[in-house]
């Protein structure tokens, strides 16, 4: 009996390239990427002029709210057409990873799912809780003194863990990445 098997996996990356080619290189085609939207909406804000900043990042955030794939795509496309003419930077930004923030929508998860899993915002919080606990640490001693106080701070983030919004779906979600295998592949 061949129990071996090849599972698809989803990655929320924050846009950095060489993430991406690690992922890349490690998972191959196998990696589903999902880009972080709120990364994506903040380079695309800071290439624009001050005064419609908040205008299209209001429409960038609808957009992203869209329940279909063809729509987010379709209004995001319109963004694109309309920011280049007023910062070519801008909309270069937009451009460059724009089907990967629509990753969740091409996949059908539903919005409460895709809002949980839209950003690296889970990850960072974690990291940034990380920073604050070690942040007085001045001498770092050999061994594993780095990898005791990183857990400390893990441990500390982990106080503020809360269930991930929409988890309920994250079942479908395998069964989306992993089509060909069996349901108790998909949960173990």
């Amino acid at each position: 009996m061949n129990t071996s098997r090849t599972l698809d996996l989803q990655f929320v990356l924050d846009g950095s390239k060489a993430l991406r080619a690690g992922v890349d290189k490690v998972f191959g085609t196998r990696a589903e990427v999902q880009r972080c939207r709120i990364h994506k909406r903040c380079n695309v804000k800071d290439h624009l002029p001050q005064a419609c900043r908040a205008d299209y990042d209001r429409q960038l955030r609808n957009a992203y709210a869209m329940t279909r794939y063809e729509d987010a795509k379709a209004a995001l496309l319109k963004i694109f057409r309309q920011v280049e003419r007023i910062n070519p930077s801008a909309a270069r930004s937009l451009e460059e990873g724009l089907e990967e923030t629509l990753t969740l929508h091409r996949l059908g998860v539903s919005p409460l799912l895709r809002c949980s899993l839209a950003s690296t915002n889970i990850i960072e919080s974690s990291l940034s809780t990380v920073r604050h606990v070690c942040r007085n640490v001045k001498r770092w001693q050999g061994g594993d003194h780095i990898a005791r106080w990183t857990a400390a701070g893990l441990r500390e983030a982990e106080k503020k863990f809360r269930k991930v919004k929409g988890y309920r779906q994250l079942k479908e979600l395998a069964a989306k990445l992993n089509p060909h295998s069996t349901p108790q592949q998909q949960v173990a």
